[in-house]
């Protein structure tokens, strides 16, 4: 199938040529929907905690701060072109909505207008406003979300990395300091790296905390070939094998990496200011909480369990009942053992209204347990979707990540990954068309195998950015 320079191109790629066909066959049979049982609820699978209760996790917590690794892990690759989709069709095509017209009228309410007004002025036209935001002046159609204006404070205005600085003060310094791990791509770390060259001492300043942070791009190894229509390999007109990065999914690799006993995993436009960062603040470290107290007796049960010093029913309780795992009729000592020792992940929920993403679900193994996972619709056959309506929560990517083992080591991340998990789905490169395969997303495949618990957030802690207008939103402002 390959000639001898598309395979030393393989090679280079990091891959071998065995995954490439692998990926190939991906594309030939298709992935296989989720065997999704039902959704889950605050009466089966979500835990809804009281007053009381998100007290005594953040007190937990924080008892144990000092002694942790804490990280604090954003995927901010890639540039903010679905948020700026409409202003470019403006821009480019005339097409005017009422998102435009939304945009101008309300155009001093953006905490970037100040620097806007530098590029253009203020009895401009409409369209050379919004070319100055996108492409002539502010350039934002070509820069991350992290490098975006997000919100006006009396003492400077802050882009959204600025306030992944801000939050990470607040409830993810360990003794003093604050670690924070960006996934930026290539093109753009320079620009989050000004950036933070010219920030850190005002916020280590303002917080009284220190900043450790660092980056890593995608690795060209995660990447996927590309495809004709007919599923044979996509060749450009030089004649070269077309690799296409795979996806969020692909970030697990990086996810790896970060040695640290917390990782908070939040997305880039997910912020809101301080006067509104107290629930997500609280519920971060209620979440990190539940986290460390899970750990704890999930090594506690499994040295017993390998020592033969514990009733097995008392076990069996914990994993359904704590970390959410349904086991079959009949099971013994080894499964209770394989799942005490995975990675855990507790995840927020917030209440479904009608925000997009993934939702909260029961899906069936081939151990014969039944697992929560995140799913998206594209994960869900036709028939199982009145499940996916039926959902009473979704995932607004709010994760707190446990990654070592009892004894302290770090857990293969990518050996908990469900390989059998992905997307496909239809792009062109050059005028011609072709077919793209996604990793299992972070937060959904390459995740499957963990434990997962999943807790009622309120929706305060969910304020996304997906188009430019969400700026004007309450929670922006």
């Amino acid at each position: 199938m390959f000639t001898e320079k598309e395979r030393s191109q393989i090679e280079a790629h990091g891959l071998t040529v065995e995954q490439v066909e692998r990926q190939i066959e991906n594309f030939r049979k298709g992935f296989p929907y989720l065997k999704v049982v039902s959704a889950a609820s605050p009466d089966d699978g979500i835990l809804v905690l009281s007053p009381e209760e998100v007290a005594a996790a953040v007190a937990r917590y924080e008892a144990q701060a000092p002694t942790l690794k804490i990280q604090k892990f954003v995927p901010a690759s890639g540039a903010a072109t679905r948020m700026f989709k409409e202003l470019f069709e403006f821009v480019n095509e005339g097409k005017r909505g009422a998102g435009i017209d939304k945009l101008i009228a309300n155009l001093d309410k953006f905490a970037f207008y100040p620097e806007l007004q530098h590029f253009v002025a203020v009895d401009a036209d409409d369209k050379a406003k919004v070319d100055a935001i996108v492409k002539s002046g502010l350039c934002y159609g070509s820069k991350p979300k992290g490098l975006v204006t997000f919100h006006a404070y009396a003492d400077g205005n802050r882009k959204a990395v600025e306030e992944h600085l801000a939050e990470g003060a607040m409830y993810a310094a360990s003794n003093g300091v604050v670690k924070i791990h960006f996934t930026v791509s290539p093109e753009h770390i320079e620009g989050f790296r000004a950036l933070l060259d010219e920030k850190l001492a005002r916020y280590e300043e303002k917080f009284g905390v220190k900043y450790d942070i660092s980056f890593s791009v995608q690795k060209p190894s995660t990447d996927t070939i590309a495809v004709n229509p007919d599923n044979t390999p996509f060749r450009t007109d030089e004649g070269n094998l077309l690799f296409r990065p795979a996806g969020h999914g692909a970030l697990i690799e990086n996810l790896n990496e970060i040695d640290a006993d917390v990782i908070f995993v939040k997305n880039i436009d997910n912020v809101t200011t301080d006067a509104r960062k107290e629930d997500t603040v609280t519920y971060k470290k209620a979440l990190a909480g539940i986290l460390v107290g899970l750990q704890a007796e999930a090594a506690c049960l499994l040295e017993k369990m390998r020592s033969g010093d514990v009733d097995v029913q008392k076990v069996a309780k914990f994993v359904e009942e704590s970390l959410c795992v349904k086991l079959p009729a009949e099971y013994g000592a080894e499964l209770l053992c394989s799942i005490l020792d995975r990675p855990i992940r507790v995840c927020g929920m917030v209440r479904n209204e009608g925000e997009p993403g993934g939702g909260p679900f029961w899906v069936a193994n081939p151990d014969g347990t039944q697992s929560l996972q995140i799913a998206e619709s594209s994960q869900i056959s036709p028939e199982d979707m009145p499940l996916m309506k039926s959902a009473t929560h979704f995932n607004p990517v709010d994760l707190v990540c446990g990654v070592r083992r009892a004894d302290g080591s770090k857990f293969d991340l990518t050996q908990y990954t469900d390989p059998e998990t992905g997307f496909i789905s239809s792009k062109s490169s050059g005028g011609r068309e072709l077919r793209a395969q996604e990793l299992p997303g972070l937060w959904n495949g390459a995740m499957a195998k963990w434990n997962t618990v999943f807790v009622d957030v309120p929706i305060t802690t969910f304020s996304p950015v997906k188009v430019v207008q969400d700026l004007l939103r309450p929670q922006h402002q």
